[in-house]
């Protein structure tokens, strides 16, 4: 009953205020975000890649309002890139980006966000790796899926993501599992209407495994976006009954979360790739890690407990 609470209140300022200002949130943060600044986050990407791990980047950040903010994402992505490049890391650390932090959501905003992520992409490419566009709410389904389409035209490396509480789902893995496609299915993540999405989690589940099939039949490269292990195991057995080899598919976990998980499936020889949000835009992330677990949320309570 909590997740569509906290789901929620990921878009509430007034409670975006109280649990920014609570002096106990920021080291409960620290553990699912790897920093505010690019420079402490190329660290922790340094300290990831050393254990053979890999990582995508995402500078959090959504639901732009002003054009001025779509700017500061660019350019943060922009920074990103070039830090990236320095590194020479190739896609081992790759890069997400959430269209609304480009204004996406804004009048005009289908083309103000392909026009801001073009030169995202542009600066990934020249450093060797490439950018996934993560998905939202289903209203910018649609959209994200149209400026997958013309980012692929020249860079057809570029990666989406699929949630698989949406009713429409599976026709879109369907049509993203061709040649070269690299797609990341989730769950999901935000709180929808049962009139486009299932809400009860064993339906969720259920389609994420037909999804899953779809994508691993496919002529793409899935990338399968669970801490759930039961979608790990159910994975693996897919990979086996279609043939896949360990570096045709990969395992995305987020950063702080089954950590001696990612390092075991590294240790068997697969691909797991971390996804690592950084900034000061921390808080609808959060909320939505909150949501998703109730260990997440028990980790929070018993440190507001300790340190109230």
């Amino acid at each position: 009953m909590l997740g569509p609470v906290l789901l929620a209140a990921a878009r509430s300022d007034s409670i975006r205020r109280m649990v920014s200002a609570a002096p106990v949130t920021r080291p409960v943060v620290e553990r699912f975000v790897a920093g505010e600044r690019l420079d402490e986050t190329m660290a922790v990407v340094r300290s990831l890649t050393g254990r053979g791990l890999e990582v995508t980047l995402d500078h959090l950040g959504e639901d732009v309002t002003d054009p001025a903010e779509a700017l500061r994402a660019r350019d943060a992505y922009l920074a990103l890139a070039e830090a990236l490049k320095g590194e020479e890391l190739g896609v081992r650390a790759e890069v997400s980006v959430k269209l609304s932090a480009f204004g996406q959501a804004l009048a005009g905003g289908h083309d103000l966000a392909l026009a801001h992520v073009t030169p995202v992409v542009e600066a990934a490419a020249e450093a060797g790796t490439t950018v996934t566009l993560d998905m939202e709410d289903h209203t910018t389904v649609d959209s994200t899926l149209a400026i997958l389409a013309e980012l692929r035209k020249r860079f057809p490396q570029t990666g989406a993501v699929v949630q698989s509480y949406l009713f429409r789902t599976e026709d879109d893995c369907r049509a993203l599992a061709g040649e070269g496609s690299r797609v990341r299915l989730v769950k999901g993540a935000y709180k929808e209407p049962a009139s486009v999405a299932y809400q009860d989690k064993r339906e969720v589940d259920k389609a994420y495994v037909r999804c899953l099939k779809i994508l691993m039949a496919g002529r793409g490269y899935p990338m399968i976006g669970s801490h759930d292990p039961r979608m790990v195991a159910i994975a693996q057995e897919l990979a086996g009954r279609v043939g896949r080899k360990p570096d045709e598919y990969e395992f995305q976990m987020l950063y702080g979360i089954r950590e001696a998980e990612q390092l075991r499936l590294v240790a068997e020889g697969h691909r797991m790739r971390v996804y690592v949000p950084y900034g000061t835009d921390w808080y609808g992330y959060f909320m939505r890690r909150l949501a998703e677990r109730p260990a997440n949320l028990a980790f929070f309570l018993r440190s507001l407990a300790t340190r109230g």
